[in-house]
């Protein structure tokens, strides 16, 4: 009899436990049917917002007028990457060279490369898209002037820092952005003036004696010009020749404290 009962005390203990086992799981089910009944309910009701919102936008053939989101973006990224371009053009560049053509060419063109990038980042060409801009800029001269070896490098450095300011995205955090562009304003500004502390002057300059271009007159036609312009010349370049007016126009370099 007590064998009896203790079994069927087991029987009883192990019918109830599966019971509430087959409950717990019933309950978690229903919890996981219902959390997927309201994510999909949440996702339903953003793409009506979303639907509502763009039927409400006002275009103008088949192009929204206004974008709130994109049109503050632009702005924000706008006024950032001119900032950085400003600081490194006028406040690093031009002291030391004092040459407001280029001064005029690199605001344009990082302008220029900034909003092409940004306007046309919606292709989705990202990489592909940036790498093609730096050869387009990369192979530019000018039939006039060739563009020297700083100055190329100035225009590279506008450019990148334009085409990396438009087209970052969510994967690039705003403190990773601002701490790329102010390394290279740091290191831009420690090569200029901190560790090239002797900065190179450069003057163009209408020479007349024109025997004195040759080769062989190369320290005869140094010596002249420091002696007629009283400054202490370490090179100078010829650019252009002309044997009708006997002429010829030179580019003299000198260091800005050797003259004062």
């Amino acid at each position: 009899m007590k064998k009896g009962l203790l079994l069927f005390a087991l029987i009883s203990f192990l019918f109830v436990g599966t019971t509430n086992t087959y409950a717990q799981n019933d309950l978690s089910n229903q919890l996981d049917v219902e959390l997927s009944d309201n994510n999909s309910d949440k996702i339903k009701d953003k793409k009506k917002d979303k639907k509502v919102e763009e039927d409400n936008r006002l275009e103008f053939l088949g192009t929204p007028v206004y974008e709130a989101e994109d049109f503050w973006k632009l702005i924000t990224k706008g006024i950032f990457n001119l900032f950085i371009i400003l600081i490194i053009v006028r406040y690093i560049y031009y002291p030391v060279t004092r040459n407001k053509d280029y001064l005029f060419t690199y605001l344009l063109i990082s302008l220029t490369v900034f909003l092409l990038c940004v306007l046309l980042d919606s292709v989705k060409l990202q990489l592909g898209f940036a790498l093609g801009l730096f050869a387009i800029f990369g192979i530019i001269r000018y039939r006039t002037d060739p563009i020297p070896i700083k100055e190329m490098t100035y225009l590279f450095l506008v450019i990148g820092i334009s085409v990396v300011n438009a087209l970052a995205n969510k994967k690039i955090s705003h403190a990773e952005l601002v701490f790329a562009n102010l390394l290279l304003v740091f290191v831009t500004f420690g090569m200029e003036r901190i560790w090239l502390l002797r900065h190179e002057s450069r003057r163009n300059i209408i020479y007349e004696k024109i025997e004195l271009i040759k080769p062989e007159n190369k320290e005869a036609l140094l010596e002249d010009l420091k002696e007629r312009t009283g400054l202490n010349i370490v090179r100078y370049e010829i650019r252009r020749i002309d044997f009708l007016k006997d002429i010829a126009n030179i580019r003299i370099f000198y260091y800005e404290d050797d003259s004062k």
